[in-house]
């Protein structure tokens, strides 16, 4: 579906595979993760750690790199409806991440 995705992520200290539903948009050659659970997630911090995550998104899986989080309260990057419901909720945060080539 689109704008939904599987965050496969390892736990920093448990090592365990852990997979999470996300809202992941396209920005231009990059990807945008909406932190609907928030930035300091368990996943969240996993992929920060890491530096790198996998992600399954319309069948494919792809390796995303340099994460790095953004803040925009009135999540002007969203399109319209997603944008209120991000608004509604508070959730002001989200992650980019570079495709890896």
């Amino acid at each position: 579906m689109p704008g939904c995705a599987i965050v496969l992520h390892r736990g920093r200290r448990s090592g365990r595979l852990y997979s999470t539903p996300v809202s992941l948009f396209r920005r231009g050659d990059a990807l945008r993760i909406a932190l609907t659970y928030g930035q300091g997630s368990d996943w969240v911090r996993n992929v920060l750690a890491a530096g790198t995550v996998d992600v399954v998104t319309r069948g494919q899986l792809l390796t995303l790199v340099d994460p790095v989080v953004g803040e925009d309260e009135n999540a002007r990057w969203a399109p319209v409806p997603v944008r209120f419901v991000l608004k509604r909720i508070g959730a002001s945060t989200y992650l980019d991440l570079e495709i890896r080539k």
